[in-house]
């Protein structure tokens, strides 16, 4: 169902002394038109910044529609070219405005962007795209890279730092299971009912079929491993609960 907008700014400090002002900013303006679903909120958020932008409107009502946009997907990238191409229709001045406001509300994700560069830059194999066909059994972003799809299954998968997969189980009747060879960053392996392992590159881990288990990053770090799928017979996956919040936590 798509998220609804709620507005109690009008009422709040307008609400006294214009609330017939306060009744159609929250009740019509965010209530009724920021609600109607022929546009999909990220594009309506594009809109209003432009809009915002060319009227030379640079104060907190700006912000507060940049913090909108990026919180309803707007990436620092497509704000970078959305603000760029409207300069050429709105002034250049207006331009330069919208971005030193727009650094500041996208200034962790552009932190997150150089790592992520950085890591890239570090290993051989690339980082791929994001994972999105097993999101729902990740915590935080995974990435997907294929190597080979050939004779064996060679995946390189990338974590966030403080990503990680559930618990999950490697079935095989005969044969199977999982090799991970590390390649770059730090991250942590464990087995059901053993310790956590720590994991750098060059380390290699073998998990035999039917052991439970889980991998993923450090929380301060990116990491990237091989996944080699081995062969056998009766192969499946099966994915389990996720990796509990303190434990993970309480991991150095």
């Amino acid at each position: 169902m798509p998220e609804k907008i709620v507005q109690t700014a009008g009422r709040a400090q307008l609400g006294a002394f214009a609330p017939e002002f306060a009744h159609y900013n929250d009740d019509v303006l965010f209530a009724e038109n920021w609600n109607n679903t022929d546009i999909d909120l990220k594009t309506r958020c594009i809109v209003t910044v432009v809009a915002l932008m060319a009227s030379g409107i640079t104060d907190s009502s700006l912000v507060y529609h940049l913090q909108n946009a990026r919180t309803h997907g707007v990436t620092r990238a497509e704000i970078a070219a959305i603000i760029t191409h409207a300069a050429f229709y709105a002034g250049w001045p207006k331009a330069w405005a919208v971005f030193n406001l727009a650094k500041q509300v996208w200034t962790d994700e552009s932190a997150a962007e150089t790592a992520k560069a950085a890591h890239a830059a570090s290993m051989i194999f690339p980082i791929g795209a994001p994972n999105d066909a097993y999101a729902q059994y990740f915590i935080g972003q995974s990435y997907l890279a294929p190597v080979s799809k050939e004779q064996v299954g060679v995946f390189n998968v990338t974590f966030e730092p403080g990503c990680r997969n559930n618990w999950h189980i490697h079935h095989a009747v005969k044969g199977g299971g999982q090799i991970l060879v590390c390649v770059a960053g730090r991250g942590w392996y464990q087995e059901w009912g053993k310790e956590p392992v720590a994991l750098k590159p060059g380390d290699c881990v073998n998990i035999p079929a039917n052991v439970k288990h889980w991998h993923g990053a450090a929380q301060d770090s990116w990491f990237s491993h091989l996944a080699v799928e081995v062969p056998g017979e009766g192969s499946s996956n099966e994915w389990l609960e996720s990796v509990d919040d303190a434990r993970y936590a309480g991991l150095k």
